[in-house]
């Protein structure tokens, strides 16, 4: 048995005269989903007066769909990769403006692969490493006698353990943002650390441990 469906709301704002005339109660149902959308419509389906009433946040990059993003990110001079989380894309687009007023220093490039990837980030210049015991003391690793290379940073990132695939994932991202956001006369040396030793649970050397900690 079919169920009938209620007549159009909208019939309330015409003439008395009409607001009993069945055919005009299904007839405005079209206009109703279009203008102003109905209660019983598909998941996801809204009215223009829905629609309109949520314009602000197709531009709040936490708020808007997924599929909005890379039209935001196009807004921003920026493509977002095909491989970043929804999360990441919108850490990164809600940060955008203000990371572009530091683009090209030390800072910027630690928040943006702070964003990115999921390690902790650590940008070394070695120009700037003098030696202090504690702090600075491992001589051509932070320390460099008679100051470090010209234009050269070492980037570090504590990585968790995780797949080949993942943590090749990581470094590629980490690459391709250091290429970009790198002063262009800049040389630099990036250096994944992944977990150690731990006994009983990571300590077969060359299977599930690496002495050094850094993937190829």
């Amino acid at each position: 048995m079919t169920t009938p469906v209620a007549p159009s709301g909208l019939l309330r704002y015409l003439p008395a005269v009409y607001q009993k005339d069945p055919f005009l109660g299904r007839f405005l149902l079209a206009f109703e989903d279009v203008l102003i959308g109905r209660d019983d419509a598909a998941p996801g389906h809204e009215g223009l007066e829905q629609l309109i009433a949520g314009l602000a946040t197709v531009f709040d990059p936490l708020q808007a769909r997924d599929d909005f993003l890379p039209w935001l990110a196009d807004w921003t001079a920026f493509t977002l990769r095909d491989d970043l989380e929804p999360r990441q894309r919108r850490n990164f687009l809600a940060r955008i403006i203000q990371l572009y007023r530091l683009r090209g220093t030390k800072q910027n490039l630690q928040d943006l692969l702070a964003i990115f990837t999921v390690g902790t980030p650590t940008v070394t210049e070695t120009a700037a490493a003098d030696f202090e015991l504690g702090v600075h003391s491992t001589v051509g690793v932070d320390t460099y006698l008679g100051g470090g290379a010209a234009h050269f940073f070492r980037v570090t990132i504590s990585l968790p353990r995780a797949s080949q695939e993942a943590q090749e994932r990581q470094l590629a991202i980490a690459t391709a943002l250091i290429e970009l956001e790198k002063p262009a006369h800049t040389a630099y040396k990036l250096e994944p650390i992944f977990p150690s030793m731990r006994i009983g649970v990571y300590s077969t050397v060359g299977v599930d441990t690496l002495l050094g900690a850094v993937l190829p």
